[in-house]
C-alpha cells in the first residue's frame, strides 16, 4: 500500500470518528443531563423527556458522578436514593402526562457542602408502558451531559427555522425566567408543593377573612400585601398569552411550569369568592403597616386585615377582572384538567353576574386600597370579562354585554387600571368587525415613534416613570397579540422587538432589566424577600442575598438613566403586573420565531 492510499484511509477514519463524535454530542444534547448554574456548595440543572408516544406516568433514574448532600426536584418525586448519587424519580400528578413528540423539562438542584465544581450525570428512563427520550423507543435510554457545561444544553430547544435565527435575544429564556419570578411571589404553604425557589418557604398561613381561609395567592410587589385587582389582571394577561402562544411554552419545555404557576392565583381567587354569601375578598394586609416592615414574608408578625366587596359595597372592576382570569383559566386548563376548568368556568359565570348586578368601583368600597391601587372605573374590566366568557362559552349574551361596555377611544395604556385596549382586541377576535380593529391600531400607533408617547434617547417608549418597563412591555404584548390576530403584521412585531430588546440589553448601559438574563442585570431590587435571609437584610448598596430571577425592575428614567440601588424604588421596584405583559410579549415573539414568522430584529439605537 502506498503512502497516498494510507493517508486517504487515515483521513476517512478520522472523518468517521469526528462524525460519530458529533452524533454522540447531538444525542447527549437531546437526551442528557445538563448543569446550567453552579455556585460554592451547589448547582442547578435539568433533563428533558421527549417520548415517542404519549405517556401517562413515568419514572427515571438519575445518576450523578459525585455524591450530594441533598437533591431537590420540583416537578417530580424522589422515590428512593442510594449512595448519595443515584436517585429514582417518579412523576407528580401534574407532570404525569406527556404527549407524543412533546417534551417536559425536569429541573433539579443539588447541594453539597464544600463542592466547588458540579458533577456530570446520566439519566435512564422507564415508566408506564414503554418510554423513551429523544429518538429512543421501547424501554427508554441513557444519555449523558458534561458537568462543566455551565449554561448546558441548548439555550433554545433545537429548531432550524429561519424565524428563530432572527432572535437577537433569547425570548425563550426571558419567558422561562419570568415564570420563576411569579413563583417567588407565592404566599401560603409552599412545603410539599412544587416550589422552585429554594429560599422561599411557608408564609402568611393565617390569612383569613372572618375566619374564612385566605392563605395563598401572590404578594403584589416587593411588599407582602395581596391586592386582587393587579393580581387578577396579571393572571388574566398570563393566561391570555398561554392560550395564544401555548406552542412557545411547549417548545421551551415550560408548559407544566406555566400551568403550575398560573394555578396558584386561580386557586386563591376560588378561595376569595364565596358565591353563597355574595362576598369577594379583594385585599389582605394593610399597605401602610406592611410598608413599615422590611423583612422576609416568612418572618411577618403584624396583623393582616382582610377586606371584601359585597352587594352593598360593590366592586365591578376587581370582580370583573377576576371573572376574566377565571374564564381564560377555564380555556387553558380545559385540555389539562377538565374538572378544574369546569370549576373555573362556574366561578367566572357567578362572579361576573355578581359584578354585573352590583356595579361600582371597588376602591370606593375598600378605601384601604386607594393609596395603592385606586380604580378609575369598571366598564373596561367588565368588557374584558364578558368577551372572555363569550370565548369560553359561546353564549351570545356575553358578547352583547361586551359590546355594551366597549369604548372606542385610544387607550392611555394597558395596565391593571385600564383594560380598554384589551377589550377592543378581544372584541376584534370575536367579531372581526373593523370598529374594534381601528382603536387597537390607534393604540399601537400612539406608542410607536411619532405617535405621541415620548421615548428615551435610546429607544424605550416612556409612558410613565412608575414602571417605565411595565408600560413598554404591556404595549409590546398588545402589539404581538394584535399581530397574532392579523393586525399590523411584521411592522408590529418589529416594534415590539425594539421594546423587548431594549429591556433585555439594547440600551446605553447594555444592562438587562430582567434579573438573571444575560451577564449584566440588577442585583439590588426593591424586594424584601430577596434582600433578606434569616436574621439579616442587605443594606441599599449591597447585593441581595437571594437572586430574584425573572423579575423585571421598574426601569430607567426618561434619559435612559438608571442606578441599581434598592433605595430607588421608582426604578427598582418589582411587581406582578410589571412582569405579566412582558412575559406574554416574550412568549409571543418566541412563538413567531419557532413558526418562521419573526422578521429581522431592528437595530439598537444605542
Amino acid at each position: 500500500m502506498n503512502i497516498l492510499n494510507l493517508v486517504q484511509i487515515r483521513m476517512k477514519e478520522l472523518l468517521i470518528t469526528v462524525l460519530l463524535a458529533c452524533l454522540s454530542n447531538v444525542n447527549a444534547e437531546n437526551q442528557g443531563v445538563y448543569i446550567t448554574q453552579k455556585w460554592p456548595g451547589g448547582f442547578h440543572g435539568y433533563f428533558i423527556l421527549r417520548p415517542d408516544h404519549t405517556l401517562h406516568g413515568w419514572n427515571a433514574t438519575l445518576t450523578l458522578s459525585a455524591d450530594v448532600d441533598k437533591l431537590t426536584i420540583w416537578a417530580a418525586d424522589i422515590v428512593s436514593s442510594s449512595s448519595g448519587n443515584t436517585f429514582v424519580i417518579k412523576n407528580k400528578g401534574f407532570s404525569a402526562d406527556v404527549a407524543k413528540n412533546d417534551e417536559i423539562k425536569i429541573e433539579f438542584q443539588g447541594d453539597k457542602r464544600g463542592m466547588s465544581n458540579p458533577p456530570s450525570g446520566t439519566i435512564s428512563i422507564g415508566g408506564a408502558g414503554a418510554l423513551g427520550t429523544g429518538g429512543n423507543t421501547g424501554g427508554g435510554g441513557t444519555g449523558t451531559g458534561s458537568g462543566s457545561n455551565i449554561g448546558g444544553g441548548p439555550s433554545v430547544p433545537p429548531y432550524t427555522g429561519q424565524g428563530q435565527s432572527q432572535m437577537k435575544h433569547d425570548y425563550s429564556k426571558a419567558m422561562t425566567l419570568s415564570i420563576l419570578f411569579f413563583d417567588a411571589q407565592r404566599s401560603g404553604r409552599l412545603s410539599g408543593t412544587n416550589n422552585p425557589i429554594p429560599w422561599r418557604g411557608d408564609s402568611a398561613l393565617g390569612d383569613n377573612g372572618d375566619g374564612h381561609d385566605l392563605s395563598g395567592g401572590w404578594y403584589d410587589a416587593g411588599d407582602h400585601v395581596k391586592f386582587n385587582l393587579p393580581m387578577s389582571y396579571s393572571a388574566h394577561v398570563l393566561g391570555w398569552g398561554l392560550q395564544k402562544f401555548k406552542d412557545a411554552y411547549q417548545r421551551a419545555g415550560q408548559l407544566d411550569m406555566m400551568y403550575d404557576m398560573l394555578k396558584w392565583p386561580l386557586d386563591y381567587f376560588l378561595k376569595c369568592w364565596e358565591p353563597n354569601k355574595q362576598t369577594y375578598w379583594v385585599q389582605v394586609g394593610d399597605g401602610h403597616a406592611d410598608h413599615g416592615f422590611w423583612g422576609r414574608p416568612e418572618d411577618m408578625h403584624m396583623g393582616r386585615p382582610a377586606f371584601k366587596i359585597t352587594p352593598g359595597n360593590p366592586g365591578s372592576d376587581v370582580a370583573g377582572n377576576t371573572a376574566s382570569a377565571f374564564a381564560i383559566g377555564a380555556i387553558v386548563f380545559k385540555d389539562k384538567d377538565a374538572g378544574y376548568a369546569g370549576r373555573l368556568l362556574d366561578a367566572a359565570k357567578s362572579i361576573y353576574q355578581f359584578a354585573k348586578s352590583h356595579p361600582g368601583i371597588y376602591s370606593n368600597s375598600v378605601p384601604q386600597s386607594k393609596d395603592f391601587y385606586g380604580s378609575n372605573g369598571w366598564k373596561d374590566e367588565m368588557c374584558e370579562a364578558a368577551a372572555e366568557l363569550f370565548k369560553a362559552t359561546g353564549d351570545q349574551q356575553y358578547l352583547n354585554d361586551a359590546k355594551q361596555w366597549f369604548s372606542g377611544g385610544t387607550a392611555w395604556g394597558y395596565s391593571w387600571d385600564d383594560k380598554t385596549v384589551g377589550c377592543q382586541l378581544l372584541l376584534w377576535e370575536a367579531t372581526q368587525d373593523n370598529q374594534y380593529k381601528a382603536p387597537v391600531e390607534a393604540f399601537v400607533n400612539s406608542y410607536k415613534p411619532g405617535g405621541g408617547v415620548p421615548y428615551t434617547p435610546c429607544g424605550l417608549v416612556y409612558r410613565d416613570k412608575w414602571g417605565s418597563n411595565r408600560y413598554a412591555g404591556n404595549a409590546a404584548f398588545i402589539a404581538v397579540m394584535a399581530a397574532a390576530d392579523g393586525i399590523g403584521g411584521a411592522d408590529y412585531l418589529k416594534w415590539a422587538m425594539t421594546q423587548i430588546n431594549y429591556i433585555l440589553g439594547d440600551n446605553n448601559l447594555h444592562i438587562s432589566y430582567e434579573i438573571g438574563f444575560g451577564g449584566y442585570f440588577p442585583h439590588k431590587p426593591h424586594h424584601r424577600g430577596a434582600s433578606c435571609k434569616p436574621g439579616w437584610c442587605a443594606p441599599e448598596n449591597q447585593n441581595s442575598p437571594n437572586q430574584l430571577n425573572g423579575a423585571l425592575v421598574g426601569g430607567p428614567g426618561q434619559n435612559d438613566d438608571y442606578s441599581d440601588n434598592r433605595g430607588d424604588y421608582v426604578k427598582n421596584e418589582v411587581a406582578c403586573d410589571y412582569n405579566a405583559g412582558f412575559q406574554g410579549a416574550c412568549a409571543g415573539l418566541y412563538h413567531f420565531a419557532i413558526n418562521n414568522q419573526l422578521p429581522p430584529s431592528p437595530p439598537s439605537k444605542c
